[in-house]
């Protein structure tokens, strides 16, 4: 199957009234198909299936997802990187940081951050990249690099976990602050004396919605 033409199955499945919804509900910040979760994937799943056998990530693809005007081809291209995650190498973390910053909200990037947790577990010397991503003017980075370890449960990286918070301290930006009480809940589910201890640490430091989002399972 020509990946290719994934973009001419979905577009078969425009749906105007679903698409003015999906465009209200992010604000009218993009436009849609009207193509829900589960068609998207029910469509893309043959064509991924085919890719996984080349062994390859085409990088050229994912750019035209993140052409296309419509909201659903930038879905695609993460839903084909987190497909492929496993052939992601160290190199790619700029071409990620790239879609990142690009067509930017939070639904494509909470997306990513899953790619971002992938390649770190595989390349830690992504770290010092996420902890300058951590300092960035741009806070769709920062909230990549606060929640890149989330589902990493034992695994995760204590350290690197408290040095990327901290340097987020004092936000009013609700993304940031509500990124931050997620990082913190998730981890509170493996290590909640840890959690308990940071935030009592770091209480006037922190936002109340980081603390009440942190502190929901502890």
């Amino acid at each position: 199957m020509d990946l290719y033409h994934l973009f001419q199955d979905l577009e078969k499945n425009t749906d105007s009234e679903k698409a003015k919804k999906m465009s209200a509900y992010m604000r009218n910040q993009f436009l849609f198909l009207g193509v829900q979760a589960t068609t998207r994937k029910k469509v893309s799943h043959p064509y991924f299936k085919e890719a996984k056998k080349t062994r390859m990530i085409d990088w050229k693809f994912i750019s035209e997802c993140w052409e296309k005007p419509y909201r659903e081809a930038q879905y695609v291209a993460i839903d084909y990187l987190n497909t492929l995650k496993d052939l992601l190498v160290l190199e790619d973390s700029e071409k990620i940081k790239a879609m990142i910053v690009n067509k930017s909200w939070w639904d494509t990037v909470d997306g990513l951050h899953r790619v971002v947790g992938s390649l770190a577990l595989n390349y830690p010397e992504l770290n010092k990249t996420l902890i300058l991503w951590s300092l960035d003017e741009n806070m769709w980075l920062r909230r990549v690099a606060i929640d890149h370890q989330l589902l990493r449960k034992e695994k995760t990286n204590k350290e690197l976990l408290e040095e990327i918070i901290s340097h987020n301290f004092g936000q009013e930006e609700f993304f940031i602050n509500k990124a931050i009480g997620w990082a913190l809940r998730d981890y509170s589910k493996e290590n909640p004396k840890w959690v308990r201890a940071f935030i009592e640490k770091y209480k006037e430091n922190l936002s109340k919605l980081s603390i009440r989002e942190g502190s929901k399972y502890i």
